[in-house]
């Protein structure tokens, strides 16, 4: 990787703030002005000011042990407190905190009064099996309430939580529960999905089952899906019985703002898990500050739903920990977003007057793949700001989500951040940026970003290059579990630049370009970049090219191997439903082919482009792209155990088998 990313696709449109919107917004122009005169007062500055100290703190940052960073080392907080008894106590008792609906038409109104209370019982529950502060509880639940007062107790008491998504297997519980050597289990029976209980105590069982010892002494089971389920004597205990049983009162105790707060592992199920490592006080404020400012907050009128589960970083950052430490009130959903019909989210938001609304680019081009019929049989007029995460958007789906579901008024802001980083780092203001469809625009105030070559020079604008943090942030990642060597290695080697001022920066691994104007476009993970004929093209924006596509719904581009060019480029594509018909296969690669062409040049014209059904996700809404380049070099498919439905790489290797290159 000698060269820069060769960035070949633009975009002309801007959305300008409307004055409406700016003249009552909560960022503004200021807090770069500020942020840029001294990153480190400006951090504890939103520190003071966003959350409660216990004890307040003297010291900023501690960059001494580069690159393990200290944040308000001196000071004492509780995180459960910040997100829950300051806000009783200052009256808010009554607000709503959680909407919650299940798939199977439950739902529930829950007050930060109750919530509070309910924290302060289930954080006596874990007191009562053994659990101190220090000790690190598993937490393998659906998306209920159960799962945000689960979390919220596991911090009160100064506990570490290592969140598992609710649909991962055995295997991939026992790894995680051995590496953090979890004390507690807590799970469900089971929980709705797709319209019928997916069981989770007996995965949970069958991982504590697994050969060899391991370190789980009890197991809490929430009642939810009432499916039948195996129990274990003096190890499994029913959650509403202990909660029942359980006093009532519960004082938070202060911990060290550099007191651990949670494990979240990013591997799959195959070689040793990744376990991400972040602490209280510098991550309580970065997630406040972000919610707060990226979304526009106001915590009396607004209502704001995040479709993340919980089992994935935004859902601990801006489901549970960012939303409460503000106050917010917020909707928490259970099922998928075409269960019980097609329309569910947009009707979730016309019930509960949904202002907010935060999800990803895969289900926006899901949605429009149906086209706009659904979302127009509702009332969506409540939605003042929309945001997209978890991977690039395309501009075509950003235009698409701001014309259908933001009636064509809607700021939006497309946000980039990863695990590592705790929080948002690149984001646009809403009321303050103008906005590009596509970009992620800038980094966020406090936020120090370059776009580099594998020389640490900087590409300038209108090029591409690896998208590097150049100074240390609040909310960053404090190290791999139980693993330094690895975690200096896998984030701070790349750029660890001899007699540079900031000793060490952190390699993201993604690809990104900056304009003309010096704003920022991702391009996908590095690993997807391709050289073809010598020209390192980015798949993200050959995807975008495709999309723009009135056929198309989704794409997704990778490099095979190709004895002429290095690597040529592989499409698969999901036409949109009314298009499903209009053409062959063959007839539509031609069409798209060409098109690609037109877009962004000849070099990127695909070699092969094949019409599918469906693409391989992760169950967070990933595509896996190793598993297309498996099937555009012929190879056997690897391992599909992490995807959310692992016939579909079967579906689309039968379906393609004799397809046609070009």
């Amino acid at each position: 990787m000698s060269e820069n990313i060769d960035s070949l696709q633009h975009e002309s449109r801007r959305f300008a703030p409307s004055a409406e919107f700016a003249a009552s917004a909560q960022a503004t122009p200021e807090l770069y002005i500020q942020a840029s005169a001294d990153p480190e007062a400006f951090w504890a500055a939103q520190a003071r000011e966003l959350l409660h100290w216990h004890k307040d703190f003297t010291r900023g940052l501690d960059w001494t042990n580069a690159p393990f960073a200290k944040w308000f080392e001196d000071g004492q907080l509780n995180v459960a407190y910040n997100c829950l008894d300051r806000h009783v106590e200052a009256g808010h008792g009554d607000r709503v905190a959680i909407f919650w609906e299940g798939e199977n038409g439950d739902s529930r109104a829950i007050t930060y009064a109750e919530l509070t209370s309910e924290v302060k019982r289930a954080a006596n529950v874990l007191i009562g099996l053994g659990v101190k502060a220090g000790d690190r509880v598993a937490i393998y639940l659906p998306m209920i309430p159960e799962a945000v007062i689960a979390m919220l107790a596991v911090a009160r008491i100064g506990a570490v939580h290592s969140v598992i998504f609710g649909g991962f297997s055995a295997d991939s519980i026992r790894s995680r529960v051995d590496d953090a050597s979890a004390k507690l289990v807590i799970t469900a029976d089971g929980g709705w999905r797709k319209g019928k209980i997916s069981p989770l105590k007996p995965t949970v069982d069958a991982a504590l089952a697994k050969t060899g010892t391991h370190t789980v002494q009890n197991v809490l089971v929430v009642l939810r899906g009432g499916n039948d389920i195996d129990w274990v004597d003096g190890r499994d205990s029913w959650w509403h019985e202990q909660l029942e049983a359980a006093e009532p009162e519960h004082t938070a105790e202060a911990f060290g703002a550099e007191h651990p707060l949670f494990i979240l592992y990013t591997s799959g199920t195959t070689g040793k898990p990744k376990g991400i490592l972040h602490t209280s006080g510098g991550y309580l404020t970065q997630c406040a500050f972000t919610h707060k400012y990226v979304f526009d907050l106001d915590a009396e009128k607004d209502v704001y739903w995040c479709t993340a589960a919980v089992g994935w970083v935004t859902g601990h950052s801006y489901v549970v920990y960012g939303p409460l430490a503000n106050g917010a009130t917020q909707v928490l959903y259970e099922g998928t977003p075409e269960t019980p019909h097609p329309g569910r989210w947009w009707e979730i938001i016309e019930k509960y007057r949904v202002s907010l609304f935060y999800t990803a680019p895969t289900a926006i081009r899901s949605f429009m793949k149906i086209g706009r019929q659904i979302p127009d049989r509702f009332d969506l007029s409540s939605l003042r700001l929309l945001g997209s995460v978890g991977e690039p958007i395309n501009p075509e789906a950003w235009i698409w989500y701001r014309e259908v579901i933001g009636a064509g008024k809607t700021p939006i802001v497309d946000t980039w951040w990863q695990t590592e980083t705790g929080a948002i780092m690149v984001s646009a203001l809403p009321g303050v940026t103008t906005t590009k469809p596509g970009s992620a625009q800038v980094a966020l105030p406090g936020i120090s970003i370059a776009v580099l070559n594998d020389r640490a020079e900087h590409v300038g604008h209108g090029n591409g290059g690896l998208l590097v943090v150049t100074k240390p942030w609040p909310a960053m990642l404090r190290g791999i579990w139980g693993d330094p060597e690895r975690f200096i290695e896998t984030y701070w080697e790349k750029f660890d630049i001899p007699g540079a001022e900031s000793r060490r920066m952190y390699f993201a691994g993604d690809g990104a370009r900056l304009d003309e104007d010096g704003d920022i476009w991702l391009m996908g993970r590095v690993d997807d970049v391709m050289n073809v004929s010598g020209h390192r093209l980015s798949t993200a924006e050959i995807e975008s090219a495709l999309v723009s596509h009135p056929m198309v719904a989704e794409a997704a581009v990778v490099g095979a191997a190709d004895e002429a060019t290095g690597q040529a480029v592989v499409a698969f594509v999901i036409l949109r439903a009314d298009q499903e018909d209009a053409q062959t296969p063959d007839e539509a690669s031609t069409i798209l082919r060409a098109h690609v062409s037109e877009q962004i040049g000849a070099i990127a014209r695909p070699r092969q482009v094949f019409v599918v059904s469906e693409l391989p996700k992760t169950r967070s809404g990933k595509i896996m792209r190793r598993l297309l380049r498996d099937v555009a070099e012929g190879r056997t498919i690897g391992d599909t155990t992490t995807l959310a439905d692992t016939s579909v790489m079967q579906i689309i290797s039968d379906k393609l088998t004799g397809g046609v290159r070009k």
